[in-house]
């Protein structure tokens, strides 16, 4: 793997914010954009770069979110914005994670990060946005400074977990689960 990448150092992209308004959120890139011979990108674990990593084990790489914050898109505590195209898969219970700001961290990135399944994810994004409070995002703020200078809950290589529309197309399936 190599160390960096050669193009810009930022990656953007579109996520639902509050009311679902679509913002484009920034952070530094961690991954090359390397393709196969047919166009299509590598799997994330062999575009990530030593540095990228690294960024991702201590969350170096959401620095430039604090932009979005500036700019009001996000906030520094909050539901961490996913993808848009996740939007039509969040039960109606789930839909509350935007009636507020996106996050740069949030209750459920304090409560597994990554090492968390979907479910306990939103359910987490919901438990916040119900008890919403200073002291929460204070207890927040300080159990995500404790997990990025441990580096605790991440995992750097995408393993069995699904992209969650896919998650939930499947548990849609085999549940019956409407919004």
């Amino acid at each position: 793997m190599i160390i960096t990448t050669k193009d810009s150092p930022f990656f953007f992209q579109e996520r639902p914010g509050m009311g679902e308004r679509v913002f484009r959120i920034m952070k530094f890139k961690t991954m090359t954009d390397a393709r196969d011979n047919d166009g299509n990108l590598l799997p994330d674990n062999e575009r990530v770069t030593k540095l990228g990593n690294f960024m991702r084990k201590f969350s170096l790489d959401e620095i430039p979110q604090l932009i979005n914050v500036v700019k009001g898109d996000m906030s520094l505590i909050g539901p961490r914005p996913l993808r848009v195209h996740y939007l039509p898969y969040y039960t109606h219970k789930e839909q509350l994670r935007h009636t507020v700001r996106p996050g740069i961290t949030g209750l459920a990135q304090v409560s597994g990060r990554n090492a968390i399944s979907w479910d306990e994810k939103l359910e987490k994004d919901v438990e916040y946005v119900e008890n919403m409070s200073f002291f929460l995002d204070l207890k927040i703020l300080l159990k995500t400074a404790q997990k990025v200078l441990k580096g605790s809950d991440v995992i750097l290589m995408q393993g069995p977990m699904l992209p969650f529309d896919q998650y939930r197309r499947i548990q849609q399936k085999n549940s019956g689960l409407k919004k």
